[in-house]
């Protein structure tokens, strides 16, 4: 595991399972949740992907990066995607209790988003900073509205992975020589074309720590008579976020709203409302063969669909902030760093929100002599 400077790592053992995080050298444990920053990682990935932000923040603040199951160094225990991000959820809230930690301030990213919004509808939370997160209606087969469009959710799930990239995860593929390597699927869709970084390496390596084992990543599928062939099954990561199994949109109706931030990238290859990850999109573009048409199989508007539930939470009396970052792809943390940390410190409260319209400056001129 490739650390970088002032970065640590143990495991928590919890009721549930064995956790890993990441923390920092310095950070008081005594540290009140008001001042407690905790990082949920995406699909594909871990914790390391935290660390850069995680070294940027202030120093008085305790910041806690946790590997979801069969990610980084957590248990690779199998998930019960019935449960939609629930088994995710309820172990980051186990390894909160064992760390003495009643509430926080929780950022998650991509899946992440999806498993802090599952946590917040189950468990209390400060607030909420969604970075390109799963739409509330889950990942594929869905409408507008969240209706689903299939009732066996067809194209959605374990199903729809590519089995060589799987194969690649398996083989610990460090290369860029296909365009289902990890490393290219990294520049490909986690990051929008230009980004570049010396911990590239890094990055690979968290995701290549993904487990393939039963019931981990991807999950099973089905035969369906429904275009494309496939629906969604009931174990692995990607059930975890078909329809039929996730939806968070229920918190429009918490009764205690914690503050939300989206923060989310224009070119985003992954969460978008044109996502080259979307199997009806794919079908729209001719790139898989048979499509249905726009009346049966519509691409999803992830986007607008999260929009939607955020916008119906802000009616409620939620606080919602919403930034879009203009050319950046899936990972604003790691792609506009100085932009996603201020967003975060100005929704935790760490700093106030700068003055729009900007007050008038004035100019002091001083002789030389002074």
């Amino acid at each position: 595991m490739t650390l970088f400077d002032g970065i640590t790592a143990r495991i928590v053992e919890t009721p549930r399972l064995a956790v890993g995080i990441l923390e920092r050298e310095g950070d008081d444990p005594a540290t009140a949740p008001e001042q407690t920053v905790v990082l949920i990682h995406g699909n594909v990935s871990s914790s390391l992907f935290w660390q850069e932000i995680m070294q940027d923040l202030p120093g008085d603040l305790r910041v806690i990066a946790i590997d979801l199951r069969g990610f980084g160094g957590t248990e690779h225990a199998p998930i019960d995607a019935t449960r939609g991000v629930r088994d995710f959820s309820d172990d980051v809230f186990a390894t909160l209790q064992a760390l003495g930690i009643p509430e926080a301030h929780l950022v998650g990213w991509s899946m992440g988003g999806g498993v802090v919004m599952q946590y917040a509808l189950d468990h209390p939370a400060l607030s909420l900073t969604l970075q390109a997160p799963v739409s509330p209606y889950g990942f594929g087969g869905t409408r507008r509205d969240g209706t689903r469009l299939t009732t066996d959710d067809a194209g959605t799930g374990g199903g729809g992975a590519n089995p060589d990239f799987v194969q690649r995860l398996i083989d610990g593929d460090k290369s860029d020589e296909a365009q289902t390597s990890p490393r290219s699927v990294f520049r490909s869709g986690y990051v929008a074309s230009g980004y570049t970084s010396e911990h590239e390496d890094t990055w690979v390596e968290s995701m290549l720590t993904t487990s393939t084992a039963t019931g981990n990543y991807p999950g099973d599928g089905v035969a369906s008579e429904n275009w494309p062939g496939f629906a969604a099954g009931d174990i692995g990561v990607l059930n975890t976020m078909t329809p039929g199994h996730f939806d968070t949109s229920g918190i429009v109706d918490l009764a205690v709203k914690p503050p939300i931030l989206w923060i989310h990238g224009t070119a985003d290859a992954i969460v978008s409302d044109a996502s080259f990850y979307d199997l009806n999109y794919l079908g729209q573009l001719g790139i898989i063969p048979g499509w249905p048409g726009a009346e049966v199989a519509p691409a999803q508007e992830m986007k607008a669909q999260t929009r939607d539930v955020l916008g119906a939470y802000a009616a409620a009396g939620g606080d919602v902030t919403e930034i879009a970052l203009e050319g950046v792809g899936h990972s604003p943390h790691l792609e506009r760093p100085a932009e996603f940390r201020r967003a975060l410190l100005e929704r935790i409260g760490y700093v106030g929100a700068p003055a729009d319209p900007a007050p008038p400056t004035e100019a002091i001129i001083l002789r030389s002599a002074d």
